[in-house]
């Protein structure tokens, strides 16, 4: 579903969201309808949560930076991860609850493979979470890894094998709370960095690092 064919409701919202949100929203807004005239506080309740739904799945534009060799977050949130993996460097974000949870391309590139890999569901900031389940995104150069958090079992990989896509574009969503790591491109070293630990980032426009 495209933003032009989004339900007419969605022309009400004040922001956009993403297709699987109105899914996600119908059962509270189908019990708010049928309760709010009979049992109104079960009906606000419901109802706030189908908006909440809403809510949490937005989904704004974002406009990369210059220059074009600019590393870009796959997500918004809390730099929580910055370790590394051989000789790769790995950058990771922590999505709370009131983060978006579109998560974007860092680097432009050909998508190689999408794997699902299940696993626990420790919380998203806790260091055990690696084991979780997650989805990696392969592009040969680079590889983007989406890890769901004690809650998030719903991840959406919005591209497949094959797929080209542009440094800053959506690549994806998951679902109330979450990582989105990016093990970023071989000669990429912590000199190239310009995030550290704690930092706030935003997907497709804060830069993380900068490749040569």
């Amino acid at each position: 579903m495209s933003r032009d064919r989004a339900p007419p409701l969605a022309r009400l919202l004040p922001f956009p969201v993403v297709d699987e949100a109105w899914r996600l929203a119908l059962v509270p807004a189908l019990v708010a309808a049928v309760t709010l005239p009979f049992v109104p506080p079960v009906g606000v309740v419901a109802l706030a949560a189908s908006l909440g739904v809403l809510w949490f799945h937005r989904d704004p534009d974002r406009t990369p930076p210059e220059p074009d060799s600019a590393v870009v977050s796959p997500a918004d949130g809390t730099v929580s991860v910055v370790r590394e993996e051989g000789t790769r460097l790995r950058v990771g974000v922590y999505m709370s609850a009131t983060d978006v949870h579109v998560n974007r391309a860092p680097i432009a590139g050909e998508v190689r493979e999408v794997r699902h890999r299940p696993g626990a569901n420790r919380p998203a900031f806790d260091k055990e979470s690696d084991r979780n389940e997650q989805v990696a995104i392969d592009f040969g150069e680079y590889e983007l890894l989406v890890i769901a958090g004690w809650f998030a079992r719903r991840i959406h990989p919005a591209v497949a094998a094959g797929d080209r896509v542009e440094r800053g574009e959506r690549v994806g969503h998951v679902s109330f709370g979450s990582r989105a790591d990016v093990v970023l491109p071989a000669g990429v070293d912590r000199e190239d960095l310009l995030v550290a630990e704690g930092d706030a980032v935003r997907a497709g426009e804060t830069i993380i690092a900068e490749l040569e």
